[in-house]
């Protein structure tokens, strides 16, 4: 189960963490969790340097070890970095001490303090330890492009029904979601693009705009 829109509720109850930017500009922060893969990430960086929008690669690390030339790629292009784990594991699943030694390799891998938990799941005390080493940046908009039984225009239906000035949004440049993704991303680039929005990275300047979420528990 998930849900497109994050419930004001839920973000209350981790106000540490990065839901979306504080902005009543134009402006809106695209992700892609998963790659970098070469047979996806590829094609997202060309659809996005076509409009000239700048986004966010929240990398596993295993695949940042099996394709280090993509990850430059999306570096040269002026993308900013996050790490997703090394391996992709599930917090809740995952015992924490090896939890953190692989949300550490990941980002050591990726050289970034971004972080966010594949599928969103931290237990409270990963997020307590976690929050004081990285910035934890989750997402108000799920696009769902990941969910097989799900068309490329609901995904694209997802994003422009949820979608705010500020709002962090949710691609994955995968393997799973390449249908629905290539059908969604350029429908959401023009949409947006058509009303003025800039797309832009999670720069340390933007995190800056929002919420703290380092502290000392």
């Amino acid at each position: 189960m998930y849900l497109v829109k994050t419930p004001q509720f839920i973000q209350t109850l981790f106000p540490n963490f990065i839901w979306k930017i504080p902005t009543e500009e134009k402006v809106i922060y695209l992700t892609f969790d998963d790659g970098p893969i070469p047979e996806v990430t590829p094609w997202v960086l060309e659809t996005l340097q076509e409009v000239e929008a700048k986004a966010t690669f929240f990398c596993v690390g295993d695949n940042v070890r099996k394709n280090p030339e993509v990850l430059d790629a999306v570096l040269e292009a002026g993308h900013a970095v996050g790490s997703h784990t090394f391996h992709h594991l599930n917090g809740w699943g995952t015992e924490n001490i090896r939890y953190f030694h692989d949300v550490r390799k990941g980002a050591r891998i990726a050289k970034t303090e971004l972080f966010r938990p594949p599928y969103g799941r931290l237990t409270r005390r990963q997020a307590q330890f976690l929050q004081r080493h990285y910035d934890i940046v989750m997402w108000d908009v799920l696009s769902a492009d990941f969910d097989a039984n799900m068309s490329g225009e609901k995904c694209f239906q997802n994003v422009i029904e949820h979608t705010q000035p500020g709002s962090i949004i949710v691609f994955h440049d995968s393997l799973k979601a390449e249908t629905q993704l290539k059908y969604a991303l350029p429908r959401v680039l023009d949409y947006y693009g058509s009303m003025g929005y800039q797309f832009e990275p999670i720069t340390r300047q933007v995190l800056e705009m929002s919420t703290p979420v380092r502290y000392s528990a």
